[in-house]
This record gives C-alpha cells, sequence and structure tokens, in this order.
C-alpha cells in the first residue's frame, strides 16, 4: 500500500526561561535519508505554493514559525494538515499533490529524500491523477 501523509513528532527540550531546542535526533523520526534540506519565507498569505507532486522525492515539511494550512492528494484520497508547532511535521511522501497557504511571517522548512531536479516535478494535476491512478493498479 503506498504512503500516506501523516504527522510527525519531534522531540523537544528546553524551557519558558532558556528557550528550545527541537531535534530529529539522528533522524530516528524521518522516514528517509535527508539529501536536501530548504526553506520558504515572506510567503504573502494570498499567494498559494506548491501546486505539484514529487515522482520520486519524499518530503518532511515543518512550521518553523507562524502556520501553514496543507492540502494533500494522493489521488485516492485528501486530508488538509495544519502546521503550527515546530515540533511537528508533515510527512508527504512521493506522489503526493501539495497546496501551501502561508499565516503572515510563516517560515516552512523542508527536509527532502532527493536533491533537486526539475524532471522530478509533476506541475500539472491532470497528469498527476493519470499516474496517480496507474500507480495504485
Amino acid at each position: 500500500m503506498p504512503a500516506k501523509p501523516h504527522l510527525l513528532s519531534f522531540d523537544c527540550i528546553g524551557s519558558p526561561h532558556a528557550g528550545y531546542i527541537t531535534s530529529t535526533q539522528l533522524a530516528k523520526n524521518i522516514p528517509f535519508e535527508i539529501k536536501r534540506v530548504f526553506w520558504t519565507q515572506a510567503t504573502p498569505p494570498t499567494v498559494a505554493r506548491g501546486h505539484h507532486a514529487n515522482m520520486a522525492t519524499e518530503e518532511v515539511l515543518v512550521a518553523l514559525s507562524g502556520s501553514i494550512q496543507v492540502l494533500t492528494d494522493t489521488g485516492r484520497e485528501q486530508q488538509e494538515f495544519e502546521l503550527a508547532h515546530p515540533q511537528q511535521g508533515l510527512y508527504i511522501p512521493a506522489m503526493c499533490w501539495t497546496e501551501l497557504h502561508f499565516s503572515e511571517g510563516a517560515t516552512a522548512l523542508c527536509l527532502a529524500s532527493t536533491d533537486f531536479s526539475e524532471t522530478d516535478y509533476i506541475r500539472d494535476y491532470d497528469r498527476f491523477l493519470k499516474l496517480a491512478s496507474h500507480n495504485a493498479l
């Protein structure tokens, strides 16, 4: 059965007096080897990002500040998630269409299983649906 998007929890230590450290400690919570790390910031709340799926890349998305509304679509199931705590991440499997809406001042951190390759991206939703239905067989 193909992987489904789901929330992950990260270890967090500290206190309100000294601050907090959140960690994937030895990447035990990440279901893949991390090859790339990138972040997105200063996205206006009126702009939706994403609008693509990746053929092979798996990702974990974390809202470092602010919040991010994420719509995921595997071609079989749509889910909505709200990321609002840096101690929580969203696992996004390969072949999962996403749409992201950022709050004012939100910063997203993305941990990815592959280096960037434009050929990995599916940017046409109808093409994604055809590929997703083919992969479900």
